[in-house]
């Protein structure tokens, strides 16, 4: 009996067990979405550190910027105003980066993201207040110019050489080419000052003063009335790129050899170009949407700021003057997680779209 029972003790053995745990690790590391995890994971670590590290290497601090406000408001000299600034602030300048970094880190770890140094508010509190207003100005802007853009893509492909096609396309391609900041700018001097198009003063900020916020019509509406400027900045901003893209995919979609089986079946060219060239042509531009969601969370910083737009890039321009160092970590965190997140989502939908992409990672080709 001992004699027939070695071998099933051998191969329960942990020794027996090693080579099998080996590959099931080989195969995790393999994998396209493991390794496609861990590469944001390590992304977001790099630039969580590397920003750390250069907003403190922006000239003044926290203490100084507000001694330098209390000598030009109060006439207080430098040492009375260096007193003062030093009791209005929870931070220590004098302390050492790198120390500053371990605390950092060892709070982010434990999911807080401290307070801001200015206000002393809880910088959850804060980007909870703000990123609401930032995504529905840029979600909005993103989602009229994304659906804009694809349908004049495929028309002035499909009907490529008429008079929609050379109009769109120019538009396009001027649109393109302006950032924006320039767009904004525009909308405000020549619409809103000029041509007086618009009641300027009336539509900046995200709500009329004294409104009381509710799931109202009249709250609704003037949340929309107060978005028109920035919505329109990132509309005509971005719709130019939709619709280059989409038409260059489209054109090559048409070229492919389905396509002329199925005009050869005698197929109507309404249901050929919603079935056939429309959703083959959109694929490129999915992860490329997925991608542009994620950067929607940081809106713009410009924008928000001409538009006086309560969003979290107003507050990040704001923190900057303020050397806020503590808001800023906290806004470039969540940006760069939501921009690594979108990213890694639209790596695993092109893989699940192309399975050649995610074969391919994964054998290391």
């Amino acid at each position: 009996m001992s004699a027939l029972s070695t071998p099933s003790k051998i191969l329960d053995s942990p020794e027996h067990d090693t080579p099998d745990i080996m590959k099931r690790l080989q195969r995790i590391w393999r994998s396209y979405i493991f390794r496609v995890v861990m590469q944001g994971i390590l992304t977001i670590l790099a630039v969580i550190t590397f920003t750390f590290f250069l907003i403190r290497l922006m000239p003044g601090n926290p203490v100084e910027i507000k001694m330098t406000q209390l000598m030009l408001s109060q006439n207080l000299t430098m040492d009375e105003a260096r007193a003062m600034a030093s009791t209005m602030f929870n931070y220590d300048p004098n302390e050492p980066v790198f120390q500053q970094y371990l605390n950092y880190m060892a709070k982010l770890l434990q999911g807080d993201l401290g307070r801001s140094i200015v206000s002393e508010t809880p910088i959850t509190t804060l980007i909870a207040g703000y990123l609401p207003w930032t995504l529905f100005s840029v979600g909005m802007g993103l989602l009229i110019s994304f659906v804009l853009g694809v349908t004049l893509g495929i028309l002035t492909a499909y009907w490529r050489g008429g008079i929609l096609d050379n109009v769109v396309t120019a538009i396009a391609s001027v649109l393109y080419g302006i950032p924006d900041y320039v767009i904004a700018l525009l909308l405000i001097m020549i619409g809103g000052v000029q041509l007086k198009l618009f009641p300027l003063a009336e539509m900046l900020g995200g709500s009329t003063p004294g409104i009381e916020a509710g799931f109202r019509l009249d709250y609704i509406l003037d949340l929309l009335f107060h978005a028109i400027l920035p919505v329109s900045t990132y509309v005509m901003a971005t719709v130019g790129g939709w619709i280059l893209t989409m038409k260059s995919s489209t054109l090559a979609t048409l070229g492919e050899d389905y396509i002329t089986v199925a005009r050869a079946r005698g197929l109507p060219e309404s249901r050929l170009l919603t079935a056939y060239v429309g959703r083959n042509a959109m694929l490129p531009l999915i992860t490329r949407l997925a991608i542009s969601v994620g950067i929607a969370v940081s809106g713009s910083v410009i924008i928000e700021f001409l538009f006086s737009y309560p969003g979290l890039g107003l507050n990040l321009s704001r923190a900057i003057g303020q050397r806020d160092y503590t808001v800023m970590q906290g806004i470039f965190l969540v940006t760069t997680i939501a921009v690594v997140t979108s990213n890694i989502f639209a790596d695993l939908m092109l893989g699940w779209l192309d399975p050649r992409i995610r074969l391919g990672k994964e054998e290391g080709e």
